[in-house]
């Protein structure tokens, strides 16, 4: 079976028969992987060649992001993983300004001028269709799936203003978080769409990191308000450019606002994060039209075999229900040993060929 509609029978609830995906939440952490490469991971797979757009590189790249699309497939190949191409789509305001430097009207205009300006000459037709076009072929072959990162209504603002103004501002400055709101949206209607309908991703996925452990730090009627009401703009364009799901990425306990997130036309979540409460048989018999990627409890990985086939029963019953590609609840732990680690990747094979 092709992987694309692997990913996309597996997260329509069909029955696999053994051709189920096998894929990860997350790449891991540069620490974890350098500290595989000391037990026995190629060396090519540190992070210093995993990662050529991160930090530690000294390299950047704008809006439009493939840097370390195929690093991270050959490495995940070389795991054991299915195809998957990963790749971004970021409104680039970490070129121009540090967490927490928006504070009124007037430093949001003149971020505003720049991001224009950036953005008209990053992505213009040539560039969008340069980054993304090579792409196209492999994808409708089927040879590969494809994830595609944008930032949400939620984590743009708050990495604009800093979380505490942000959340002050929803009742401080309501108006000035909905014209960044606006602002995100024809962004995103205006050269996302580009995006996705040259590569029409699987899974389109908005982290947003809009919970803690305690439970979602807006109420649901600031979830409509100031982001539900802009993701039903958003999603239904984007549905029609290509896009086949859509997910949001938040840590936490997000239950409180799982009907809101779905009113508002979103398909699944992940990591559905078990160390902040997130049970994902419980979520699932309430929502069973929820999709899922994640809910594997990655703290199991530290104690090895037994732990690890222990929490593959716990999910069990969401696996064989479908609409589930199990992995992480986040990235693995740099404590994870590398061996711990392909004993979870061989059960989880042997788990998804039950699919």
């Amino acid at each position: 079976m092709k992987q694309s509609e692997k990913v996309l029978k597996t997260l329509e609830f069909e029955k696999m028969y053994g051709e189920a995906s096998v894929l990860e939440t997350f790449f891991p952490w540069d620490e974890t992987v350098d500290r595989w490469t000391e037990q026995g991971l190629p060396k090519e797979y540190g992070a210093e060649n995993l990662y050529p757009s991160s930090p530690r590189s000294g390299k950047s790249q704008n809006c439009m992001n493939v840097m370390e699309t195929e690093t991270i497939a050959d490495y995940e190949r070389y795991m054991g993983f299915d195809e998957l191409r990963r790749m971004s789509f970021q409104i680039p305001y970490e070129k121009f300004c540090s967490q927490g430097d928006i504070t009124d009207w007037e430093s949001w205009e003149k971020l505003k001028v720049k991001l224009l300006e950036e953005l008209e000459k990053d992505c213009t037709e040539e560039n969008i269709r340069a980054f993304f076009e090579p792409y196209r072929e492999g994808h409708e072959r089927g040879d590969f799936s494809i994830r595609i990162r944008a930032g949400g209504f939620f984590w743009i603002p708050r990495d604009l203003m800093g979380i505490e103004n942000h959340l002050y501002a929803f009742y401080d400055e309501p108006e000035l978080i909905h014209d960044i709101s606006q602002f995100i949206l024809d962004v995103y209607l205006k050269y996302l769409t580009k995006v996705t309908a040259i590569i029409k991703p699987e899974v389109l996925l908005l982290p947003e990191d809009l919970s803690g452990k305690n439970g979602p730090m807006l109420s649901p009627e600031c979830f409509d308000e100031f982001m539900g009401a802009y993701y039903k703009k958003l999603f239904p364009v984007l549905r029609e450019s290509g896009v086949k799901n859509i997910f949001v990425d938040t840590d936490g306990d997000f239950r409180l606002l799982i009907p809101n997130f779905l009113e508002a036309g979103v398909d699944g979540f992940l990591p559905v994060d078990v160390n902040a409460g997130m049970d994902i048989v419980e979520v699932r018999k309430a929502f069973p039209q929820v999709k899922f990627i994640g809910g594997f409890n990655k703290l199991t990985l530290l104690d090895g075999p037994g732990a690890i086939d222990r929490e593959f029963s716990r999910i069990l019953p969401v696996i064989l229900e479908g609409g589930y590609i199990p992995g992480l609840d986040h990235q693995a732990a740099p404590d994870t040993t590398l061996e711990n680690y392909r004993y979870y990747i061989k059960k989880l094979k042997e788990i998804m060929a039950m699919r």
